[in-house]
């Protein structure tokens, strides 16, 4: 071909025509494709070639460049190649000293960050001898009760120098309050610590389902978290946003990022009711996302709810300032994807997921282990999911070009179609009434619940494939396979160590100090944060403070989605 033949769409597009009606036609004739139509995960129809014409209507500047506006290509002008990502694999289970042993192993390990899983009752807001915590007690996560908990959780690291993710919703600010009271005890600077708690209250309500209090005294608690940590904790980022749970219930990737905005929305709104500028508080908000199984449209995912988030910020709420607009988050690759049946194929599950998660610009990550179909993964198991995040930085040389997919036909159409598909979902969002309104009514829920059922489906006819269980599957197979164990007596010690706070601390301060909590709770304009430090200090439990607010606010019941 002639050098300047081409370089006119219209003719390129009379070629691909051509290409079309003759060796394509004629290929088919021969070898028919292996289905009639192929689809994304969310459902977008995937033509059989990507070309120019593809790209044709994208702007340039709305693919852009790394670190600038809007940060399609990534938040940092050198992304890996400045900075890796942070691994941050989670952990917790048993008492505080327990998960503090699994804590100094991943660190000597080459982890770079902690994540904290914690059992149900913290989760809930239940204290460890509460009835609703029977059985529950250190099983599938860590279980805090008191500021001494939290110590012992801690003990030999140092928080200036190592973030921590906590994975905490309706009593996140508690464990916040707890983690601060930890700094101030030791004398560390609170401009220094780093890390998030996931407090993402709205997505509890759509699909979790860990809350303990009605929406809007919940959003409040969020609202009242970014603001102080604005103020009191510069490097600290007081939520991260989640769309991981909302997959992991079953939604659409499209949902998965969608959702979580539509909540940002929420939350900007209430904080900006206060009179804070999006500007004072939005360079720390953060986002949590999972990698799932469709390799391409994940990497697009990405691209795009960055894309998305930056216009959001700048268009509808005004920021001015550039770090408002980038959206940095956390990925952990999809434990519902993971097998029970042929397990060690969740390695190469993961090492996917991983690979796609660092393809679209994550800022931190976590690989799951092979075993977690079963329970709480082993060392080994984490071990191993970490080496995996390590091969990728280091041997793949995937690191070392920021957005290699960038400009590739396929990504950038699929990036497009991603972000509209957001948008879309946000402006019908706004068209109905908003969020809470949106929540109350089941729409998020039922969205989510249609989406699961049809992919159960398809599960189930072998639509979609999942290997071992319904593609070469071996019915003999036996789980010979080491678990992590749970330890009996990690209730017993637990409460032991409760009820030894509880005859230790001075009863009379802190019933002051929960009639004190009231009184701020009663007044929309004041901060709850500062009160619940001062109570966690003098040794108030979570569920002093839990059962406390249940008595002003009450609990919440969910209209069932059928």
């Amino acid at each position: 071909m002639n050098p300047k033949q081409g370089s006119d769409p219209k003719d390129f597009a009379t070629q691909f025509e051509a290409w079309e009606r003759q060796e394509l036609a004629a290929f088919l004739e021969k070898a028919p494709e292996r289905q009639k139509e192929f689809r994304t995960m969310t459902g977008f129809p995937v033509k059989r070639v990507y070309t120019p014409l593809d790209v044709a209507d994208i702007p340039p500047e709305d693919i852009g460049l790394p670190g600038q506006y809007p940060f399609t290509r990534g938040p940092y002008p050198t992304m890996y190649r400045g900075r890796i990502w942070t691994m941050r694999q989670i952990a917790g289970f048993g008492t505080a000293e327990d998960t503090n042993k699994r804590f100094h192993y991943l660190i000597s390990q080459g982890q770079t960050g902690l994540s904290i899983d914690f059992d149900m009752p913290t989760l809930m807001g239940f204290d460890s001898d509460h009835p609703m915590s029977e059985g529950e007690v250190g099983r599938e996560g860590v279980a805090i009760d008191t500021m001494a908990d939290m110590e012992l959780l801690f003990d030999g690291i140092d928080l200036e120098k190592i973030s921590v993710s906590m994975t905490i919703n309706p009593s996140a600010w508690i464990l916040l309050a707890m983690y601060i009271a930890v700094a101030q005890k030791r004398s560390l600077d609170m401009n220094k610590l780093s890390g998030t708690i996931q407090a993402d209250i709205l997505k509890e309500y759509m699909a979790q389902k860990e809350f303990a209090f009605p929406i809007r005294p919940s959003v409040r608690i969020v609202r009242d978290c970014i603001a102080f940590c604005a103020k009191s904790m510069k490097r600290y980022n007081p939520i991260n946003i989640s769309g991981y749970h909302i997959s992991e219930a079953g939604s659409s990737p499209l949902d998965e990022v969608a959702f979580p905005l539509c909540n940002l929305i929420t939350y900007v709104e209430e904080l900006q009711k206060t009179g804070l500028h999006v500007d004072e508080f939005a360079p720390r908000l953060a986002f949590f996302f999972v990698s799932q199984a469709d390799f391409f449209e994940e990497i697009a995912k990405f691209r795009a709810v960055r894309r998305a988030y930056a216009k959001i910020m700048k268009e509808r709420f005004g920021a001015q300032n550039p770090e408002s607009m980038r959206l940095r988050f956390h990925t952990q690759t999809a434990a519902a994807t993971l097998t029970k049946p042929q397990y060690v194929v969740n390695i190469v599950r993961t090492t996917l997921q991983a690979l796609s998660a660092v393809l679209g610009g994550t800022q931190s990550l976590h690989t799951n282990g092979m075993d977690e179909a079963f329970t709480i993964p082993t060392e080994l198991a984490m071990k191993v999911a970490l080496r995996t995040q390590q091969v990728i930085a280091d041997e793949s040389g995937a690191a070392n070009v920021v957005d290699p997919l960038g400009g590739s036909y396929y990504v950038e159409a699929l990036t497009m179609q991603m972000e509209r598909g957001i948008f879309d979902i946000i402006e019908e969002v706004d068209s109905r009434g908003g969020t809470i309104k949106l929540i109350e009514e089941g729409w998020f829920q039922r969205r989510i619940a249609d989406f699961a059922y049809d992919q159960a489906m398809k599960k189930a006819k072998g639509e979609k494939v999942v290997l071992g269980v319904n593609k070469f599957v071996e019915p003999e197979e036996k789980h010979d396979i080491e678990t992590h164990k749970y330890d009996p007596t990690t209730a017993e010690r637990q409460i032991a160590r409760l009820n030894r706070v509880r005859r230790e601390r001075d009863q009379r301060k802190v019933e002051q100090l929960l009639d004190q909590l009231i009184a701020v709770a009663n007044d929309e304009r004041q901060n709850i944060m500062p009160v619940t430090i001062e109570l966690v200090k003098a040794g108030a439990s979570m569920g002093d403070i839990i059962e406390r607010l249940k008595t002003i606010w009450g609990i919440y019941r969910e209209t069932p989605v059928f």
